[in-house]
């Protein structure tokens, strides 16, 4: 099976992590600023953890969260609803030859934290960390 010159499947470029964090700050800061003319999203403090762009650059993601994780629906709906003009906002703050077309997730990566730190927690999985960390202590 042929693979495309995209479909590496070793991960982001450089460039796509580069863009990525870009599009990251410039959407952060036009979200803190206010400059979107909806009052429904002024009220909110949105997190934007991370942006993932496509390897032609022509789509990002933004993994997003309000602040305490409370309306993250609404939060959703509220950014679906201006991606225009929030396409708008971060195309005039980047010099890209296409603007990306922005889409918008919530950001599960704290509660997968929390999950994991549960997990390690359970006593049996405790007893089996200690068990290896005593082999370790002996070789």
């Amino acid at each position: 099976m042929a693979r495309s010159r995209f479909d590496t499947g070793s991960g982001p470029s450089q460039r796509q992590l580069r863009v990525g964090e870009l599009i990251r700050r410039t959407l952060s800061s036009v979200l803190a600023q206010g400059d979107i003319h909806d009052p429904d999203l002024n009220r909110m403090s949105i997190t934007v953890g991370e942006v993932r762009t496509s390897p032609d650059l022509k789509v990002a993601t933004a993994y997003v969260l309000p602040l305490g994780g409370h309306g993250a629906e609404e939060a959703l709906a509220s950014l679906r609803r201006n991606r225009h003009e929030l396409r708008r906002a971060v195309s005039k703050e980047l010099t890209l030859k296409f603007s990306p077309e922005l889409r918008f997730q919530i950001d599960q990566t704290f509660d997968r934290m929390d999950e994991t730190r549960r997990l390690l927690n359970q006593d049996h999985v405790r007893q089996d960390l200690d068990k290896s960390a005593d082999d370790d202590d002996e070789a």
